[in-house]
């Protein structure tokens, strides 16, 4: 099991805690934002499993591009494709 840990500014004060562990073929994904906290999408989760670093203020930026290699194959990664879908048939 292998599991990460950052630190993302977002609109509060303080900011929120994104933790990613992968155990497997599964990988969780935490946040402390409102909506992470109510199990809802969380865009400091979705940023990260993109490979986007933009508000991480931990000193472990480059554990971004680690935690987006962890996504292929993953139950996390067939969610994220169904998200997307749902969105663009939306928008269309």
């Amino acid at each position: 099991m292998k599991e990460i840990e950052f630190f993302v500014q977002g609109s509060a004060h303080e900011p929120y805690c994104v933790t990613f562990i992968l155990d497997g073929n599964n990988l969780s994904a935490f946040c402390t934002c409102p909506a992470g906290e109510n199990g809802q999408y969380c865009k400091h989760r979705f940023a990260i499993l993109k490979g986007e670093d933009k508000g991480v203020v931990s000193d472990n930026v480059p554990k971004v591009k680690e935690v987006a290699a962890w996504l292929p194959g993953t139950d996390v990664e067939a969610a994220m494709m169904e998200v997307a879908e749902a969105a663009h048939e939306y928008e269309c």
